[in-house]
């Protein structure tokens, strides 16, 4: 019997006979681990515990308590989910694909026969531990292609036979599991026994593919964890997750309404939410003019040969909306950086002149799918904190710390935590290799320098440059994709934009396209499910109500009200007829931060009893000292 020698991460060495699984090294070791154990790395291989150990090799063990263990533990319950389907809707009902997601995973299903609802769940969960009780080895097969074509076209699972033939390949995976069997290139747990805390959703709808000319499928989803505690978390976050969904509160509090009359995606602001929002954009002038930059704006149209130049019109037509104006094409901007381009173009620029920094509040349209519009988070209109950075390439990296450091400053304000990734360039790009390693060189030379710990998200760059991608965590620690910060050397080359150097030759800037909250609209979104409605009160549409007791007290709460408005407060009054208890509750509902209780003894004292929303009651002051109070605390945001 041959012998061969397993290197653990930690150095050790361990000699094994050939044919020796990583589950029996596992084992080796100790039951405890054997049992958390669901796959592992051969080399940089990832595979099933079950796989022979046929050479030398480094051994990485894979448990359920690492992010790949993760993984593999819900994929494999979406197989089990699948399964129960199988078992409960037999031919009604094909399977498609079934991957795992940051939450849990899904998987698509397919009928012209029946339409699933969340009544069905609990018996769907029966099956499945019913499956998961009878401990099924999970069993990894290698196929011809031809032979599994054959398979699943017996079966009726069109969908399977659909992706095969498109794979293009002589061999597939298969994984059984009882009578069940899946398309899949794993790995998967070895049984599944292993699977007890899962729990679905929700249901939705979703096309074939991703494209809507496509078949309609019903997609389950679901989640799944190694124990009852972590699940139980997570559902009370779906709970409050629904109580904070931006629409639903965005209606309750008047902020803004969509209309199928207007147009499906394009977001109709009410007054209060156009204050909120006229708040932020002020804040955002502020800061950009604080550091540097220049307040520009550029047409909602430019002529169909600029986007043929940059790019657009071959990379991004489809998400783009054209007209005709006197026989001339004009694409209606998706994005802001073609007017800012021409304003460099505009005159003769020296190495003196740059960084130029343009920074727009730019409304923009883009052809999104119906099936993805979800009220402020995609839309078809919005407005993006747009910059462009032009500047000599030695300037790039303190340009992009600057961008860092202005992301990091806005995000504290705003109480958001973030995760940074940079996106490499994806299969639809333009530009020479050269430039592009370049840009993405500079990218990650400038997050190595900060400190700042960054992921590689390969291939999900923009068509002409590289970027950093910046993901909010919100109070729900859900992850929200807003600012970005992208490189690029090659719309610069397009538009044959120049600077005369110190040397007196003519030389190529390099630009960097930036946002710091992103699209107004989805950070307003976010903004409201991260506070639940409860907006801090700088930038509470409405800071005060002013409340009275009875008529005697109105002539005093319209006094109260001018002097607070001349002192540039947010304050509304309530005079309706109504029991003070009742409009104190109201106030509460529209989360308005501070209330003002007028009876005869503030009119009498000239004062006011203020009340916060948390339902704290503050001492007795006059207007004047209360506009001082509130203006301190606005003060500690910004």
């Amino acid at each position: 019997m041959s012998m061969l020698n397993v290197t653990l991460p930690d150095g050790t060495v361990k000699e094994v006979a050939a044919g020796t699984t990583p589950l029996d090294v596992a084992r080796s070791i100790g039951e405890g681990l054997a049992r958390q154990t669901v796959a592992a790395f051969l080399g940089d291989t990832l595979v099933d515990v079950t796989t022979s150990i046929d050479t030398d090799v480094d051994l990485r063990l894979v448990t359920l308590n690492t992010p790949e263990g993760l993984e593999i533990y819900r994929h494999s319950t979406a197989h089990l989910m699948a399964h129960a389907v199988k078992e409960l809707y037999g031919q009604d009902v094909q399977v498609t694909i079934g991957p795992a997601i940051e939450s849990g995973f899904y998987y698509d299903f397919f009928s012209d026969k029946h339409t699933f609802s969340p009544e069905e769940f609990d018996a769907i969960e029966q099956k499945m531990k019913a499956l998961a009780k009878a401990n099924l080895p999970i069993e990894r097969q290698v196929v011809k292609s031809s032979e599994a074509i054959s398979l699943f076209r017996e079966m009726g699972e069109d969908y399977k036979v659909e992706l095969i033939e498109d794979l293009d390949v002589e061999e597939v995976t298969l994984y059984r599991q009882g009578t069940f069997v899946d398309l899949c290139r794993g790995p998967h747990i070895p049984a599944t026994g292993m699977l007890k805390v899962f729990k679905l959703t929700s249901v939705a709808g979703a096309y074939w593919r991703g494209d809507e000319k496509n078949a309609m499928l019903q997609r389950i989803y679901a989640t799944a964890f190694t124990d009852k505690k972590e699940l139980k978390q997570y559902l009370h976050r779906i709970e409050e997750a629904k109580k904070r969904d931006h629409r639903k509160l965005g209606r309750d509090l008047d902020l803004f309404s969509f209309s199928e009359e207007a147009g499906a995606g394009l977001v109709i602001w009410h007054p209060k939410g156009a204050m909120l929002r006229t708040l932020i954009e002020d804040f955002e002038k502020r800061e950009h003019v604080k550091r540097g930059y220049d307040i520009v704006m550029g047409p909602q149209i430019l002529r169909t040969e600029l986007w043929q130049t940059s790019g657009h019109f071959d990379n991004y037509r489809e998400n783009m909306y054209f007209t005709e104006i006197d026989e001339q094409s004009y694409g209606i901007k998706p994005m802001n950086c073609l007017a800012h381009m021409l304003i460099y173009k505009s005159r003769r620029r020296s190495y003196r002149d740059l960084p130029l920094r343009y920074f727009e509040l730019g409304t923009v349209h883009r052809h999104e799918k119906s099936g993805v519009l979800h009220g402020l988070l995609r839309v078809r209109g919005f407005t993006q904190d747009d910059a462009h950075i032009l500047c000599m390439p030695e300037q790039l990296d303190a340009e992009i710390k600057d961008v860092l450091s202005f992301v990091q400053y806005v995000m504290g304000i705003f109480g958001f935590e973030y995760e940074l990734e940079i996106s490499t360039r994806p299969e639809k790009a333009i530009g020479s290799d050269e430039d592009w390693e370049r840009a993405t060189k500079a990218l990650q030379s400038a997050l190595d320098d900060t400190g700042l710990p960054y992921e590689i998200n390969e291939g999900d760059g923009a068509f002409y440059g590289p970027k950093i991608d910046i993901k909010l965590k919100d109070a729900l620690d859900r992850k929200w994709q807003c600012a970005t910060i992208q490189c690029d050397f090659t719309l610069p080359e397009r538009f044959d934009l120049n600077y005369v150097g110190s040397d007196g030759e003519k030389h190529r800037p390099v630009m960097v396209h930036r946002v710091i909250l992103g699209a107004i609209e989805r950070f307003i979104g976010v903004l409201i499910e991260h506070y639940a409605g409860n907006f801090p009160l700088w930038i509470s549409p409405v800071q005060v109500k002013v409340l009275n007791v009875t008529d005697n007290q109105a002539d005093y709460v319209n006094k109260v009200c001018e002097e607070l408005r001349e002192q540039g407060v947010r304050v509304q009054a309530d005079l309706r007829n109504e029991k003070l208890g009742f409009k104190i509750r109201e106030a509460q509902m529209e989360k308005v931060p501070y209330m003002l209780v007028i009876g005869d003894q503030e009119v009498s004292a000239g004062t006011v009893t203020a009340r916060h929303r948390s339902g704290e009651n503050l001492e007795p002051m006059t207007p004047a000292d209360f506009v001082q109070f509130i203006q301190e605390e606005c003060r500690q945001f910004h």
